[in-house]
């Protein structure tokens, strides 16, 4: 037997008693001829006192212990004397005189440091490099012990909900669906490739036809699409799908189990609303700049177009004349920005395409400071302070441009005052729902979908596809955490000539409709009405446990140019394997 009790649970009920302990030697003190390991595995650690008067043979051994080796001991369970217990440790009422040691595997000196105050400066390549030594400090274990609690909690509330987990194939086929694929080759049929699944989309939706009525899976996704800090090329989702379900059957699900995680697992977390609110797509558009929204704060955006049409600044008129909006939102107390933060916010916003920022001051007198001011005029400034329900000591913003410049730059903006102004509490969880989202896009002068094409219309617009489909609405929607997209989903199309017109509208010639063959024979064959959402695990576990990245809180992420420093891959392949495989690398 290696071990009687792990590193993390001896306490005074053990004292008196013989132990077998194993782990690696995080820490070593000799403290006049004793030595002193803290002995550490996945549960804790241990104090363990070697003494050369008790048993100088385990002593000898001991002497030779050097960080990070892996050893086994064993001896007797002691009470600490009252001014030496440590209460920063779990076990620190006790230590372990040990009377034999065995030396399991010996360790050369670690790349850094595993102290989580002396790791902050390793470079992240250093940390993946060596992802097996970083992922044995505390912080990244509670890391993955978290994310198994969190993804057992739903795998459980989902199993009593009726769900089945099935699992279905990595390996699919190559369709048009958006991102771009990672190609697998097939040697048993040359010249032909699989694709790794960007989502179960199609299965999932074959099960619903199969009558499965409700399933799940724990879903890898494969997308071949630039890093960044929300997303990898593999990623985990929740993937879920009922049958006979409309959009609120589906939202209610979620909520209640998303919810249920939230406190079980993450209870200092403070989940805003209750129930989770309820968005548009144009209001989200419109209040937040965005389709998510981050609710921890205010600092809603208003709508001054009709306010300021034909008005005496230029900027203002313009863009209300040739059809774009003048927006704005006003900062609680920032008026103490100075002229070089307020030019530091200008450089900011153009980063997204406003050509410059407009702003209004109110000081503690009341009055208004602003070179627009003078072009506006008292009055309407006056009235514009008002609509913004500005106050001495506030100061808006605005933005006046084509709407999708003047979303995205306040949206941001809002974000970083938010930063600024200290207005971000990281224990706040404000989930909500964006719905009634435009069926599509316009995307390089094309139609495209605006979730997915299987994405069924809203109930009485269908006929809108016929005459004018920008204006459909679809039953797509999004689940949204702290200015995340964490999660999306739709009620699906369930009759063929309805997915056929789809096609037609994003201009699917005859091939790559034929690379739909498959998925329209199934539609021939009774259909039941479906419906899913995929709430993404990464992204959600990054916001639960206050990163910055899903790399954080993934067990061997991706670089930020998509390599696996631990596997060094990607990495070339024997001639011999291609050669199998009857494919030639090209310069």
């Amino acid at each position: 037997m290696l071990r009687t009790h792990t590193c993390g649970e001896l306490n005074k009920k053990n004292t008196g008693g013989k132990v077998k302990l194993s782990g690696w030697v995080h820490r070593r003190r000799d403290h006049g001829g004793v030595i002193f390991i803290d002995l550490r595995d996945r549960y804790g650690l241990t104090q363990i006192k070697f003494d050369p008067d008790k048993n100088k043979k385990a002593w000898q051994e001991a002497d030779k212990l050097r960080s990070e080796w892996v050893i086994q001991a064993g001896g007797k369970v002691v009470a600490r004397p009252a001014d030496m217990v440590n209460k920063k440790m779990a076990t620190g009422e006790v230590e372990v005189e040990m009377e034999e040691i065995n030396i399991l595997s010996r360790s050369k000196t670690p790349p850094f440091e595993l102290e989580e105050e002396k790791n902050i400066d390793v470079r992240e390549e250093k940390r993946m490099e060596y992802r097996y030594i970083d992922l044995r400090r505390r912080e990244n274990l509670n890391i993955l012990e978290k994310r198994h609690q969190f993804v057992n909690y739903i795998k459980d509330y989902l199993s009593g909900e009726g769900f089945l987990e099935i699992e279905t194939p990595y390996l699919g086929k190559s369709t048009p669906e958006g991102a771009r694929d990672f190609l697998v080759p097939s040697r048993l049929h040359p010249g032909e490739f699989y694709a790794l699944v960007q989502s179960p989309q199609q299965y999932k939706q074959f099960l619903m036809i199969a009558g499965v009525d409700k399933y799940f899976q724990l879903a890898r996704c494969f997308r071949d699409e630039d890093t960044r800090g929300d997303r990898q090329a593999e990623f985990t989702q929740v993937d879920i799908e009922q049958s006979f379900v409309e959009r609120e059957d589906v939202l209610q699900l979620t909520e209640k189990m998303m919810t249920g995680a939230v406190e079980k697992v993450f209870p200092e977390k403070e989940i805003m609303f209750k129930p989770w609110k309820r968005l548009s797509y144009e209001e989200s558009m419109l209040k937040y700049g965005t389709d998510r929204p981050d609710l921890r704060f205010g600092m809603e955006i208003e709508d001054l177009t009709s306010q300021v049409k034909g008005c005496g600044f230029k900027v203002f008129a313009d863009a209300a004349e040739k059809g774009g909006v003048v927006r704005a939102l006003c900062a609680k107390g920032g008026a103490k920005f100075s002229r070089g933060e307020i030019d530091q916010l200008t450089s900011f916003v153009g980063q997204f395409g406003a050509k410059g920022l407009a702003y209004i001051v109110i000081k503690e007198n009341g009055e208004l400071q602003s070179p627009i001011v003078k072009f506006l005029g008292e009055d309407l400034a006056a009235k514009i302070v008002e609509k913004m329900q500005a106050e001495a000591g506030d100061i808006i913003f605005f933005g006046a441009d084509k709407e999708e410049v003047v979303c995205e730059a306040l949206g941001e903006l809002r974000c970083e005052l938010a930063r600024k102004l200290g207005l971000i509490d990281e224990n706040k969880l404000a989930l909500a729902f964006v719905i009634d989202f435009p069926m599509f896009v316009i995307e390089h002068g094309q139609l495209a979908p605006s979730h997915h094409m299987f994405t069924a219309p809203k109930e009485g617009d269908e006929k809108l596809l016929d005459t004018d489909p920008r204006k459909a609405k679809c039953q797509q929607y999004d689940l949204v955490a702290n200015g995340c997209e964490v999660g999306g989903g739709s009620i699906r199309i369930h009759d063929r000539k309805m997915q056929e017109k789809v096609f037609d509208i994003i201009g699917f010639n005859e091939n790559k409709k034929k690379q739909f063959e498959h998925f329209l024979k199934a539609f021939q064959y009774g259909v039941p009405p479906h419906g899913g959402i995929a709430p993404g695990i990464d992204r959600l576990l990054m916001i639960l446990m206050n990163k910055s990245s899903i790399r954080d809180v993934m067990a061997f992420p991706k670089t930020g140019d998509g390599r696996d420093l631990t596997m060094q891959a990607p990495s070339e392949v024997d001639k011999e394997q291609l050669d199998e495989l009857g494919i030639k690398s090209v310069e």
